[in-house]
């Protein structure tokens, strides 16, 4: 498909006036008719086409006359001409056709090639040229017009006369693209419930071996503390509603695997009675499961070590035998010596016997100001639609609404309407640069809204390759907006 800036197709023209410099001799532009005027710019090329009427052009039989349409910059420091057109009077056309075969005799003007056609005119008779011509767009050609030059030459091939007609409305046609962008709010998803949570490690010390909980024991004290306060937090808030709280125990691998599946069973139910106990918490709330040895903890603290003796070794090991604990972890035991295993023992086993816990639990919705209060404390106890409302009560481009607007984004990074919207509002304001980072960094990158958004920013950014990039994934995905938007990006990309 071509992508057509404009395209002006004029009726026939009137005469226009004709400004003529050249001793008191007189042009021949007010008699020559051009009808079906067309400028196109498709592409790479500036195509002018149109009908010269010679009918009413009387030329005196020793004269020619070069009509050349001439592209001029809208500021008129540059130009280029199209190839002219030349009719020659009877004497005059003899005489061209004769200095072709003899190379001495000097040539008309406009008469080596470089004419797009050459007319003998009939006096009083009709007479037509259907006239087409291109030349290569460069981007200076935006915005000019077409003006249609004469020079008139006598015998000797002297300048007789010159004349400029401006041809009308054709700067309309060479008028730059300017493209039009649509990104358009999202509205956030429905969330009659608010549901939350909030995700824990209890790393309470246990006896190598043991599944007792002993609160004085090293550091278990200040874990003990930490699990029943964010337990306590989230019960004595007026504005939730805990719907159960998950416990997951974990062993480390020295020892059976067996045992030490049931001994992060019974590290869990250990946990689970203590808050059932200390924090009053109903049993029916309580949740618990057990995963035994945590191998990916292992693995990713081992990473951290590579400077532990026979590091690569062990990797290997690990690596090799995935579903055979038991002998990996014998292999291990042999592989390295008393003092670098007792550092594993001492540095790396006793934070993977622990106890993962999540709170889940509702909240209530807010009025308005009550969330005007929240955002400011608690935001992430908002909606989406609580946080717009707070936005909108404030009033776009105020320092309230730009920043409840980012806050949202930042609260719900995962979100569509988060990330899009604020991402809008930072194009709005001029900052694109921030508007790309924000849609960069989103998790989905296949979304068709994130997509459109990402491919305009890009665009006003003037990077049209990424942009165009952007909004195929996104009309390629159903997006309406993105195939227009497209389009447009097309369009501005003519304009270079």
């Amino acid at each position: 498909m071509k992508y057509i800036y404009c395209s002006i197709l004029l009726a026939m023209l009137a005469a226009s006036p004709l400004t003529v410099n050249a001793d008191n001799e007189t042009g021949y532009l007010s008699e020559v008719d051009l009808r079906n005027l067309k400028i196109d710019k498709q592409n790479r090329e500036v195509a002018l086409a149109m009908v010269f009427d010679l009918g009413r052009l009387k030329l005196p039989t020793q004269q020619t006359v070069a009509f050349i349409p001439v592209l001029v910059s809208r500021d008129g420091s540059r130009e280029t001409a199209f190839p002219p057109v030349v009719v020659d009077g009877k004497t005059r056309n003899r005489i061209y056709l004769r200095a072709r075969q003899l190379r001495s005799v000097d040539l008309p003007p406009y008469h080596d090639g470089s004419a797009q056609t050459v007319i003998r005119r009939h006096n009083g008779s009709g007479q037509s040229y259907d006239y087409r011509a291109s030349l290569p767009f460069e981007a200076w050609m935006l915005g000019g017009r077409i003006e249609l030059r004469e020079q008139v030459s006598g015998c000797a091939n002297c300048l007789k006369a010159t004349g400029v007609r401006s041809l009308p409305d054709s700067e309309k046609a060479l008028a730059p693209f300017v493209p039009v962008y649509h990104v358009d709010r999202v509205m956030p998803e429905p969330e009659p419930v608010k549901r939350r949570a909030e995700s824990r490690v209890a790393r309470l010390q246990f006896p190598q071996g043991s599944y007792k909980i002993v609160p004085d024991f090293r550091d278990n004290r200040a874990e003990l503390d930490a699990v029943s306060g964010s337990v306590e937090l989230v019960k004595n808030d007026a504005d939730i509603t805990i719907t159960g709280i998950h416990i997951v125990g974990y062993a480390s691998p020295e020892g059976s695997e067996a045992h030490n599946l049931v001994l992060s069973e019974n590290r869990a139910k250990a946990l689970v009675d203590y808050i059932h106990r200390r924090n009053d918490i109903p049993s029916e709330l309580l949740h618990v499961a057990w995963k035994g040895e945590d191998w990916d903890g292992f693995v990713s603290a081992m990473r951290r070590m590579s400077d532990l003796p026979g590091h690569t070794r062990v990797m290997e090991l690990i690596g090799r035998y995935a579903d055979k604990h038991d002998y990996c972890e014998a292999q291990i035991r042999k592989l390295l010596s008393p003092e670098t295993y007792r550092r594993l023992l001492a540095e790396v086993y006793p934070a993977l016997r622990r106890n993962e816990y999540r709170i889940e639990y509702n909240v209530r919705n807010f009025n308005i100001e009550e969330a005007r209060r929240q955002i400011e404390t608690r935001p992430e106890m908002l909606s989406l639609a609580e946080m717009y409302a707070v936005a909108d009560a404030c009033g776009e481009g105020t320092d309230g609404h730009r920043k409840a607007i980012l806050t949202a984004a930042r609260i719900y990074p995962d979100k569509v309407a988060a990330v899009v919207n604020a991402a809008l509002m930072e194009m709005k304001r001029g900052d694109v640069a921030e508007a790309i980072r924000m849609l960069q960094a989103f998790p989905d990158g296949d979304a068709s809204e994130v997509q459109n958004a990402l491919g305009v920013a890009y665009a006003r950014q003037g990077a049209y390759d990424k942009a165009v990039e952007c909004l195929r994934r996104a009309k390629d995905a159903g997006s309406a907006t993105a195939a227009e938007n497209l389009k447009q990006v097309l369009g501005a990309m003519q304009n270079l």
